[in-house]
C-alpha cells in the first residue's frame, strides 16, 4: 500500500505540513518587538554620526570667520608715548592717545589729544597740550570697495555657504546610510524566508522518512527530501553570512552620543512595515516640480551661486587697484584738551591740518593682471556652474525612470509570486491525490522560494531608488 493512499497519514501529513508552514509564515510576518524603522536609523545618522557633526563644525568656523573679519571696523584706541635725554639736555617728550573709527565706505575718523614738551622740539608739532579732530577719506581707490569691506563680504557669504554645505554633506551621508539600511532589510527578509522553508523542509523529510520505515514511500522520496533540505540550509548558510555582512555595515553608521562606534545588537531587526508600502502614485514623485525645486534649492548649486557672489567681491576689489589712490585728511585742531568743535571755529582758514596724497603706476600691470584673473575665475565658476545643472538634471531623470521602472518591476513580481504560489498550491494538491512526484511538488517549491526573493529584491531596489531620487534632488536633510 502506497504512503498518500492511507486516507489517515495522508490527512495527518497535510495536517502537520500546513499548521507548520502557516505558523511559520505569521511568525515571520509579525514585526519583533525590538525594530529599527528606517527614520529612526536616519535620525540616529544624523544626530550622532561623525560626519554630521563635521557639517556642524564647518558653520561654526564659518562663524569664527565672520567674526574674525569684523575685526577690520573694530574702533582702535593707541598711545603713543616717548621721551628724550641726552648729555644733560631734555630733547623732547611726546605723549599721544588716539581713537581711530573706520567706517564701512572707507571713511575713517580719528579723534586724539597730543602733549609735546622738550627743548629741541620738532617745530611741526605744536608744543603744549592740543587736540584734534579729523577724517581720511579716499577719493578714488578704495572709495567702493577696500580690502576690509572685501573681507567681511567674502566672510557673510562664507557663513550663508557653510550652511548649504553642511546640507550637501548631510544628503550625501543619508544617502549612503539609507542604501545601507535598505540593503540591511533585503539581506534580513531573504534570511527569514530561508529560515521558514528549511523547518518545513525538514518537517517534510521526517515524515517521508517516518513514510518509508512503515513501507509507505519508496527509499528515493527520502533521498529527494533530504537533498531539498540540504539545498535550503545550504542557501541559509549563505543567506546568514549576508546578513551579517549587511548589519556590520549598517553599524558603520551607528555613533554613541561619546563619539564611540555602536554594533547594532543581533536582536534588533528592521521593521517589518518598511518593506510593506503600497505602490500609489504618492509614492512616486512628480519630475517637473522636483526639477524645479531641485534647480531652485539644490546644494551643490547654492554653494556655486554662493562661491559667484565671493568672486564678484574679489573682482570688485581688483578693479580698485586700476583706480589712481587719492586719499584726502582733515583734521580740526584746538588748543588744550577742548574739544576741536568749540564756537567760532573757522574750519578752512585757522586751526586745521589738511593733507591729499596721490599716487598711481604708470603701467597698472598688476591692477590690469589681477583684474582680468578676477574676471576669468568667474567665468570658469559659471561654467562648472552650467555642467553642474546639466549633471543633476540627468541625475534626477535617470532616478526618476529607475523608479517607474522598478515600481513596474515590483508589479510584475507580485504577479509573478501569485502565480507561482497557484502553481505550487495545486501541484501539492496533485500530489496529496497520488497524480504528482515530490520532485514536482520541491521544483514548485524552489520556484516559489526564487521568486519570493526576487519579490523582497525588487522591493528593496525601489525603495532605494526612492531614496536615491529624493538625494539626487538634494532634498535628504
Amino acid at each position: 500500500m502506497r504512503f498518500f493512499e492511507n486516507k489517515n497519514i495522508r490527512s495527518a501529513f497535510l495536517s502537520i505540513y500546513c499548521l507548520i508552514h502557516v505558523g511559520l509564515c505569521s511568525a515571520s510576518a509579525q514585526p519583533s518587538d525590538s525594530t529599527l524603522s528606517q527614520e529612526t536609523f536616519l535620525n540616529l545618522v544624523r544626530t550622532f554620526h561623525p560626519i554630521a557633526r563635521q557639517a556642524a563644525i564647518i558653520v561654526d568656523r564659518a562663524d569664527a570667520g565672520l567674526v574674525a573679519a569684523r575685526a577690520g571696523f573694530d574702533p582702535v584706541l593707541s598711545v603713543d608715548a616717548e621721551r628724550k635725554t641726552f648729555d644733560g639736555k631734555y630733547y623732547y617728550e611726546h605723549v599721544n592717545p588716539e581713537l581711530r573709527i573706520p567706517t564701512w565706505y572707507g571713511v575713517e575718523i580719528a579723534g586724539g589729544l597730543e602733549r609735546n614738551l622738550g627743548d629741541l622740539l620738532n617745530p611741526e608739532l605744536s608744543r603744549g597740550r592740543s587736540s584734534y579732530l579729523g577724517v581720511s577719506i579716499p577719493i578714488a581707490k578704495n572709495l567702493l570697495m577696500d580690502k576690509r569691506r572685501a573681507v567681511l563680504s567674502q566672510a557673510r557669504i562664507m557663513r550663508d555657504q557653510s550652511l548649504w554645505e553642511r546640507r550637501l554633506a548631510i544628503n550625501d551621508l543619508l544617502h549612503d546610510a539609507a542604501m545601507r539600511y535598505w540593503n540591511w532589510v533585503q539581506a534580513d527578509q531573504v534570511q527569514r524566508i530561508l529560515a521558514d522553508a528549511v523547518e518545513v523542509s525538514r518537517q517534510r523529510f521526517r515524515l517521508v522518512r517516518s513514510g518509508h520505515a512503515q513501507g509507505d514511500r519508496p527509499a528515493i522520496d527520502t533521498t529527494e527530501a533530504l537533498t531539498q533540505l540540504q539545498a535550503f540550509q545550504l542557501a541559509l548558510n549563505e543567506a546568514t553570512l549576508n546578513l551579517a555582512k549587511a548589519r556590520l555595515e549598517l553599524s558603520d553608521y551607528l555613533w554613541k552620543t561619546n563619539d564611540e562606534p555602536w554594533y547594532l545588537p543581533p536582536g534588533i531587526r528592521p521593521d517589518s512595515t518598511s518593506m510593506a508600502v503600497s505602490l500609489l502614485a504618492g509614492m512616486t514623485p512628480e519630475l517637473a516640480g522636483t526639477l524645479e525645486t531641485a534647480l531652485r534649492e539644490h546644494p551643490k548649486l547654492k554653494i556655486l551661486d554662493y562661491k559667484l557672489r565671493s568672486l564678484e567681491v574679489e573682482r570688485q576689489l581688483k578693479f580698485q587697484d586700476l583706480l589712481p589712490k587719492v586719499d584726502l585728511k582733515y583734521n580740526l585742531l584746538s588748543k588744550g584738551y577742548a574739544t576741536p568743535l568749540h564756537a567760532g571755529i573757522e574750519p578752512f582758514r585757522n586751526d586745521f591740518k589738511f593733507g591729499l596724497g596721490v599716487a598711481m603706476p604708470l603701467r597698472l600691470s598688476q591692477g590690469r593682471g589681477l583684474y582680468r584673473e578676477a574676471r576669468l575665475k568667474i567665468r570658469e565658476t559659471r561654467l562648472g556652474q552650467s555642467q553642474t545643472v546639466w549633471e543633476i538634471e540627468n541625475k534626477i531623470r535617470y532616478q526618476h525612470a529607475a523608479l517607474l521602472q522598478l515600481r513596474d518591476q515590483w508589479l510584475q513580481a507580485l504577479d509573478y509570486v501569485r502565480n507561482h504560489e497557484q502553481l505550487y498550491r495545486g501541484e501539492e494538491l496533485k500530489f496529496r491525490l497520488g497524480e504528482s512526484t515530490l520532485f514536482l511538488v520541491n521544483s514548485r517549491e524552489n520556484k516559489l522560494l526564487e521568486a519570493r526573493e526576487k519579490l523582497v529584491s525588487v522591493r528593496a531596489k525601489y525603495l532605494s531608488a526612492f531614496v536615491s531620487f529624493q538625494w539626487s534632488a538634494g532634498q535628504l536633510r
